[in-house]
């Protein structure tokens, strides 16, 4: 049974800044800790390659003393307003009804909501009463890929079925004024709020890229290199500084295996469809595929214009590809993003 990706919608939330005006705002965050700190903090947020950052709060929300309390209220009101935003989109873009999907499954991983977002936006878009739910809630970065695997799965058993993926991702939201460690810093200067949505079909009219395969890559005892601790602060970033590397390591078992079994290698690949995970992985996955005549030029442009908004993000770059003549009949796509675990998600694409 042949499923397609139909169409991708975005929602971008209210607030932004440039990491330019950014940069006043980390001396007053930062007053009194050791200049050179300082210095060095600007110039992560100099150097991570995003040149702005939208948010659901303002900045001067983001940089004020607020309980997890009122940062995940935040999150729960605008997480849902994104929600129906991108969803509504899509839905417009493919010209279904809201009624039309089968199955709607949510990720985000960076606040706390029960019921999950999906009853809301049922509720917001007045979809049909017997949809399907799945919320994935703490895969991280590779929920918006691993979204579309789990509805591809069910799309193949179900013809003439409909699916939505909704990734909303606040990690603004998640930010510690009170931690001072490079994680925080790290994550606050890469990171950006966003919101996806892709639907799937298995019905015989709609059209799109088809999913030829998708698979999950697990990593071995490395469960400790990324993620979140549920603090009495709100949710504070696990970021290994081995993360670049372990993916290094592994590429290869991550990439030759899964095209190997469709009797394809990477050559035959026109189209990557990366998550920006952030500058030294992108400069890590340049390194591996420039020599091969391939290129990362998309994934670096929605680092650069957004920031990495977890899960959300190589939704926005698939939708770049998803846009009139960017593919031809007969390429193919390979989809890739990171996250907590340690694992690796896979998607091979057919125009």
């Amino acid at each position: 049974m042949s499923v397609k990706i139909t169409a991708v919608g975005k929602a971008i939330p209210p607030y932004s800044r440039t990491t330019a005006e950014i940069i006043p705002y980390l001396d007053a965050w930062l007053d009194g800790q050791d200049g050179r700190f300082l210095r060095k903090v600007k110039k992560i947020f100099e150097n991570a390659a995003v040149d702005k950052r939208y948010s659901i709060m303002s900045p001067e929300e983001v940089f004020s003393k607020t309980s997890f309390e009122e940062k995940n209220r935040i999150y729960m009101r605008e997480s849902i307003n994104l929600g129906a935003q991108c969803l509504s989109e899509a839905v417009s873009k493919a010209g279904w009804h809201a009624e039309d999907i089968e199955i709607l499954i949510t990720v985000s991983c960076t606040g706390i909501m029960i019921p999950s977002l999906d009853a809301y936006l049922i509720n917001r878009l007045h979809m049909k009463q017997d949809v399907l739910r799945l919320p994935v809630t703490e895969m991280g970065c590779a929920a918006g890929v691993s979204g579309i695997i789990y509805a591809k799965n069910f799309l193949q058993s179900n013809p003439g079925k409909r699916a939505a993926v909704v990734a909303v991702e606040s990690p603004s939201a998640t930010f510690q004024l009170d931690d001072f460690s490079m994680s925080n810093m790290v994550s606050a200067a890469i990171f950006g709020d966003g919101a996806a949505c892709v639907l799937l079909s298995s019905h015989q009219d709609d059209q799109g890229p088809e999913i030829i395969a998708g698979e999950m890559y697990h990593f071995y005892e490395a469960e400790h290199m990324m993620g979140f601790d549920l603090t009495n602060g709100g949710l504070k970033m696990v970021l290994d500084v081995a993360v670049p590397d372990t993916i290094a390591e592994h590429f290869p078992l991550i990439i030759h295996p899964f095209l190997a079994k469709q009797n394809l290698n990477i050559a035959d690949i026109d189209h990557l469809v990366f998550h920006p995970g952030g500058k030294k992985i992108v400069q890590l996955v340049e390194e591996l595929f420039g020599t091969m005549g391939k290129n990362i030029d998309d994934t670096k442009e929605i680092l650069r214009m957004f920031g990495n908004m977890s899960s959300a993000t190589v939704l926005y770059v698939l939708e770049r590809f998803m846009e009139p003549g960017r593919a031809k009949a007969g390429d193919l796509g390979l989809m890739l993003s990171f996250g907590p675990g340690f694992s690796a998600q896979r998607v091979l694409l057919k125009w």
